[in-house]
């Protein structure tokens, strides 16, 4: 065939058609000889890197370039029966995983299930997760509490010291006697990891379900029960708090290790009761958070958990920390729920609308879960982790939360990402967008936790499965959608009593840790009178070269 050439760009060669459609689709799918194949390659790389196009796109091509050679085909088109473009762009970006994700070579497959207890007293950290090439495990501890789930650094992310976790399991008492405090021992619910050691203290007892925690930007912790009736609390000093106990969790009655009221732990009743997880907080102290909650429960009809935005009274200015509980914006404000619409001019909402433009919905603290389904809230399955997305440059704050869905009915879930224009108002106007960002499917289903990966805006979905995934997700690109442009598995755990939970990075983007929580703990002693999990870090992360300019 003779070649034929298009529009010539100034100071650039020409390049036969023939060469880039054998190269992006015959070459990929292996639908030309080996040799030729090489030979063409190596001429793409080399034009590619003359016409000064990105590092990361050679990386992507060369890639998908590598796949095996089959025979080749009389005419230049012929021979696409039986390829799948969207197979050929997934293992294009498995193959190029170090240059878009920073890691190296990812996993194709789950670790296959365990049987019986598999957690044991002499097992290393290697063999309770399976990683993607060039990531490496090891033991933080594995004395934290059983059910350990989200955490947050202290006293930053950038150089933390201890990790602060949420310990998700129900209120509990113990029956022995907690020394000094004149009550008995009850579940611990808040625990700090020193990283040095390993060592592990409980700082609050007496919760039910603790599970979304955050360090806020006023340098406090708070931390929240994933129940009905869950409440939110808020932590001064967390280094110095040690065995406080919730006594009565509706009025909010605590005491510190001696018996006597505490002063640096408190509950926030302005802030809403629900089934807590995902928080996001801005400096201004504007809080976004969902209501853990399937759709149909109670009645068959009955909407899913809504989304939540709490505007504080006095909203801050301030960047220091604060001195005293008293000065927390989290003292008093009000709270909205999100009512998303199918049309740009005015409220249609209900079934169906569950993306597009949305305005807020006042509702009370005490009854958000009831007024937000009165009022006509945007009802999500079972809304999970959510977090801010540090890298987004507005204007407004975009956010991103999971819902976890059912694979079982088929419902394999979902990330979510909203936008909201005007983060320190609440009002009828429609200051939301919000759209699907991630769809799950048969192997990547029930998203859980979330995290951002600093320095890349990589996105990291965690599944809520037992022998539960962890998949790295790129950012949306320009090209036409509004969703990411793919996804790769980069973890997986092994223990098929257990799932990762927690998993956060570090400022710097290479580090992260996770909890393999809630193991059958049939082979390990129990440690201050409760079960435990292990808390496991993760290095070996790269940031892409082409983020390091």
């Amino acid at each position: 065939m003779t070649a034929r050439y298009g529009p010539k760009v100034a100071d650039q060669p020409r390049v036969p058609l023939r060469i880039a459609a054998r190269s992006l689709l015959l070459v990929s799918s292996g639908a030309v000889r080996k040799c030729e194949k090489e030979s063409m390659m190596a001429k793409f790389k080399k034009r590619m890197m003359k016409w000064g196009l990105s590092a990361a796109k050679v990386g992507l091509a060369a890639s998908i370039m590598a796949a095996p050679a089959v025979s080749a085909q009389a005419n230049e088109f012929d021979g696409f029966d039986g390829l799948d473009f969207g197979a050929l762009v997934q293992r294009g970006l498995e193959r190029s995983s170090q240059v878009w994700f920073g890691v190296g070579k990812p996993l194709k497959e789950s670790a296959a299930p365990t049987s019986g207890p598999y957690r044991t007293v002499a097992q290393n950290a290697s063999t309770q997760v399976l990683l993607a090439d060039g990531l490496k495990a090891e033991y933080v501890t594995r004395t934290a509490g059983n059910a350990a789930d989200m955490f947050a650094f202290w006293p930053s992310d950038e150089n933390p010291t201890h990790l602060v976790f949420c310990i998700e399991g129900d209120r509990e008492d113990l029956g022995v006697p907690l020394p000094g405090a004149g009550v008995n021992k009850l579940n611990p619910g808040v625990q700090r990891i020193r990283l040095s050691t390993g060592s592990v203290d409980t700082l609050v007892r007496g919760t039910d379900s603790c599970d979304g925690i955050r360090r806020t930007p006023w340098g406090t912790i708070l931390f929240t029960e994933e129940a009905s009736d869950g409440g939110a609390y808020e932590i001064i000093d967390p280094l110095n708090v040690i065995n406080h106990t919730i006594t009565n969790r509706t009025a909010g009655t605590i005491i510190d290790e001696t018996g006597v009221t505490a002063t640096k732990v408190i509950k926030r009743p302005a802030l809403p009761t629900m089934a807590w997880e995902g928080i996001g907080i801005l400096p201004s102290g504007v809080l976004y958070a969902g209501d853990e909650l399937r759709p149909g429960t109670g009645t068959a009809n009955a909407d899913g958990g809504a989304m939540f935005k709490f505007i504080p009274v006095n909203v801050r200015t301030a960047t220091t920390p604060i001195t005293m509980l008293s000065e927390s914006p989290f003292a008093a404000g009000n709270v909205w729920a999100l009512q998303v619409s199918c049309q740009s001019g005015n409220q249609q909402f209900g079934q169906g609308c569950e993306i597009g433009n949305g305005a807020w919905i006042s509702v009370s603290t005490a009854n958000a879960r009831i007024d937000a389904n009165t009022a006509g809230a945007t009802g999500y399955y079972r809304p999970e982790d959510l977090e801010i997305d540090e890298e987004f440059e507005g204007p407004g704050v975009r956010f991103c939360w999971t819902n976890t869905g059912n694979a079982g009915g088929k419902n394999y879930g979902e990330v979510i990402c909203g936008v909201d224009s005007a983060p320190d108002q609440a009002t009828s106007q429609r200051t939301v967008t919000v759209n699907r960002f991630v769809e799950g499917d048969a192997d990547f289903n029930a998203p859980d936790n979330f995290a951002f990966q600093p320095k890349t805006g990589n996105h990291y979905v965690i599944e809520d499965n037992p022998n539960g995934d962890i998949f790295a997700c790129l950012p949306d690109g320009v090209d036409r959608d509004i969703k990411t442009d793919g996804c790769v598995k980069i973890l997986s755990v092994k223990d098929a009593s257990a799932e990762p939970t927690g998993f956060k990075f570090t400022a710097d983007g290479k580090t992260a840790y996770l909890s393999i929580q809630h193991s059958n703990d049939t082979n390990m002693p129990k440690v201050d009178d409760y079960a435990t999990d292990d808390i496991i870090k993760i290095t070996g992360f790269r940031i892409p070269f082409r983020f390091q300019h």
